[in-house]
Parts: structure tokens; sequence; C-alpha cells
């Protein structure tokens, strides 16, 4: 991890950028089984899923939510802070062995009650090996501005 100021002022429109891998295994989706107390037979019952139309066992959603939000976050930026998500979309499913990695591509930027900050929106997107997206949401930051915006 490293730190990388950037103000609203900063970011623009389309710019990309994009993770490495990481594959998904049988231990995750058990700890996350775990934590969450969600021991569905989708997630936990080979053989009940070997039954069903998709064939074997499915990762959690929110397992997937938040190892693409934790392949994201290798900078902080003491300038800008979370705000939350927005139109999460599990869109494909994620299977043990599935591989990995994230873009996030700034797609908006617009103005806060505060005139000293704005709203960047970060379109996140997890990609498994088949270049399929299986998730994807908008990080909302808010962020500080270098100067607060006229007219607010």
């Amino acid at each position: 991890m490293h730190i990388r100021e950037q103000y609203f002022d900063d970011y623009e429109v389309g710019q990309q950028r994009e993770t490495l891998g990481r594959t998904i295994t049988e231990t995750d989706i058990v700890l996350h089984a775990g934590q969450t107390g969600d021991f569905f037979p989708h997630h936990m019952d080979a053989e009940w899923c070997a039954t069903q139309p998709f064939g074997q066992r499915i990762a959690h959603g929110t397992l997937i939510f938040s190892v693409a939000v934790g392949m994201t976050a290798s900078e902080i930026n003491p300038r800008a802070f979370s705000y939350g998500y927005d139109r999460l979309r599990f869109i494909k499913p994620v299977h043990i062995g599935d591989t990995l990695h994230c873009t996030v591509t700034v797609a908006e930027k617009r103005d806060h009650k505060r005139p000293q900050q704005g709203v960047v929106v970060e379109r996140l997107e997890a990609i498994n090996q088949r270049g399929e997206t299986v998730m994807a949401c908008d990080h909302l930051l808010i962020a500080e501005r270098r100067e607060p915006a006229p007219g607010q």
C-alpha cells in the first residue's frame, strides 16, 4: 500500500486502474460462510450442487464484493473517503478455482452539498479468467477540493 494524495480536481472521468489476479478458493468460501452464517447449499454442498443446473458450488456474492473491494484498496488517499456503494450487481457466478482481477474506472464527478468537497463515482468491475464481468458496482468517494466549488 502507498499513499497517493488526490484531490477532487485531480480525478478525470475515464481514468482507469487494474489490479492483479486472485484465485477464489474453497477456504475463502468456508471462512466467509462462517463469518456471515450463510451456509446455503449453493455455497457448501458439492453433492447437491452437482444436481443443479450450475453443477458446482458458487461463491457468495458478498464474498466476491469483499474480495474485489480489498483488491482495489492498494492506495490510501488522505483527501478522500468512501461514501458507500451503489448499483451492486452479481452478474455471473464465481466458482472455486476462478481467478478474478478488477478494473476501476472513474465514471462520474459531481458537486457535493459541501462546496469544499465533491463526489467521485468509481465503477468497480470484477472480471474472471475468461474475461467475463462477474460483479459490478459504483464506489462513491467524497473527495476534498483544492478550492471550494464556485457558486455554492
